[in-house]
């Protein structure tokens, strides 16, 4: 896949148009922020008299109800949570959405699975950093940016690209640099990363180990150290130079270690699952199940949340990170 950077990228296609982020969390204010920076007319579309419209005011931002806000901009960037998205959609913005208009997403799950469907005429594009939104800020007031995708799901006026293309770069993602993908892929393997490795895969594989040391009969405050407290650490070589500079850094011991054991642990059957898990979501069964969840109120959400807070790692893990409190 071809990098884009700045020399790809031309800002002044968003001369004489508004943006209207939709949305004001971490993503929404991060982007916003940057954008405004940026000289780009931007207006914030939250919801009125709630916290986010006045944090929103403090930051210096035209703010308006997510109505007013998507009527006025020719750009609509959603940056609100997937699973209300729908539902506001209707109520609040679907009546500006009009042929010479472009929505805006930074994640295609409403769009891939069909829970916005929006006119024909519209373009459809996504501006994708890939990173959280303090860091994407932090790195911008350095004067740099962070990697982000892009995606055209649908160019009506021709325009969509360069769109997406001058969003990016006034955010300076197209600094560090910008790919460009499909709603699908970036959908798809958002979702199982998420769920397989960065997320699910991870904290499974964290308690896993913690808790295999501590039933063993070893100090949980140790087990704690071995199994969470390092893998930032580990994490961090691997970000800087890939698995092979880890390997590299840590001892012949560790690395030996890793290299015949590892395999044993990560075997054929997690990847087998893990198929299993792409193709539920690609066929949308996860979505499907997930929006269930969340019109049942998230019980079961909210009680895997309470669970988890209870688990020993959490507890200790608690204790010895206020030891570390400056």
């Amino acid at each position: 896949m071809k990098l884009l950077h700045d020399k790809d990228a031309d800002v002044s296609v968003l001369k004489g148009k508004t943006i209207a982020v939709i949305g004001y969390g971490a993503q929404g204010r991060a982007q916003a922020q940057m954008l405004h920076d940026s000289k780009v007319d931007v207006i914030v579309g939250v919801r009125a008299g709630g916290p986010s419209a006045k944090l929103a005011k403090k930051d210096g931002l035209k703010v308006a109800t997510i109505s007013e806000a998507a009527k006025k901009g020719d750009i609509i960037h959603i940056l609100i949570p997937d699973e209300i998205q729908k539902e506001v959609y209707a109520k609040e913005i679907a009546q500006h959405v009009t042929p010479d208009k472009t929505l805006s997403f930074s994640h295609g799950f409403s769009i891939i699975f069909k829970r916005i469907v929006p006119p024909k005429g519209v373009n459809i594009i996504m501006v994708a950093p890939k990173c959280p939104g303090t860091e994407e800020r932090k790195c911008y007031l350095q004067g740099f940016g962070v990697p982000a995708l892009i995606c055209i799901e649908r160019n009506e006026d021709g325009n969509a690209k360069k769109i997406a293309l001058a969003m990016a770069k006034a955010m300076f993602f197209t600094k560090a640099g910008v790919l460009e993908g499909t709603f699908g892929q970036e959908t798809y393997e958002d979702l199982f990363g998420e769920q397989t490795v960065l997320c699910g895969g991870m904290a499974e594989l964290i308690k896993a180990g913690f808790e295999t040391l501590t039933e063993a009969g070893y100090p949980p405050e140790l087990a704690y150290f071995e199994c969470l407290h390092e893998t930032k650490l580990i994490m961090d070589l691997i970000y800087e130079g890939g698995i092979a500079k880890m390997y590299d850094v840590v001892s012949n011991t560790a690395e030996w270690g890793g290299r015949t054991v590892g395999p044993k642990i990560i075997d054929a059957g997690v990847k087998k699952r893990m198929k299993t898990a792409l193709k539920d979501i690609e066929t949308g069964k996860f979505a499907k199940g997930w929006m269930a969840e969340y019109a049942n109120g998230m019980k079961q959400m909210k009680k895997l949340r309470a669970e988890e807070k209870k688990h020993p790692i959490e507890i200790v893990g608690a204790k010895i990170r206020k030891l570390f409190e400056k």
